[in-house]
């Protein structure tokens, strides 16, 4: 029997595929517990709609990072920070702290998990942050760390 699997099934299917399984499996296990719908025409044309909505969504989101891209790179976020001689300052900035300055700043809201710092910023002067704004787009902020006054 053709199915259409609804939910990812560990060693038979993956959630939108459609596969030929036994009879048996199909009607007593994956069609009672709602992983998989019998794949037949309008259930198969329904598949290929709601792919064709998901990638349309994908190409938007898309669109919008590329966009988020360009007004990032124009940004230069500035934090103020105790100093000591040379430069060094007293902690670190971290991710998280320009995640909520960003916010503050620009009012562009992104994940501290997306800021990818290999390590705290510890020294006054400008830093350039990557930050993956999609799995395909990354933008590179400029943070400009002050010494308090």
């Amino acid at each position: 029997m053709k199915v259409i699997f609804l939910k990812d099934v560990k060693g038979k299917g993956k959630k939108g595929e459609v596969k030929n399984v036994a009879d048996g499996y199909a009607q007593n296990f994956l069609l009672k517990q709602g992983l998989a719908i019998e794949a037949n025409k309008g259930n198969v044309s329904t598949l290929a709609a709601q792919k064709k909505k998901e990638e349309k969504l994908a190409l938007e989101e898309l669109e919008e990072a590329k966009k988020l891209k360009e007004v990032v790179e124009k940004l230069t976020i500035e934090i103020s920070a105790k100093a000591g001689e040379g430069g060094r300052l007293f902690g670190s900035i971290t991710s998280k702290q320009i995640a909520e300055e960003l916010q503050k700043k620009a009012q562009i809201k992104i994940d501290k998990r997306k800021i990818e710092m290999e390590d705290a910023i510890r020294a006054l002067g400008y830093t350039k942050v990557p930050v993956k704004l999609h799995t395909e787009v990354s933008a590179i902020l400029n943070v400009h760390v002050k010494e308090l006054s």
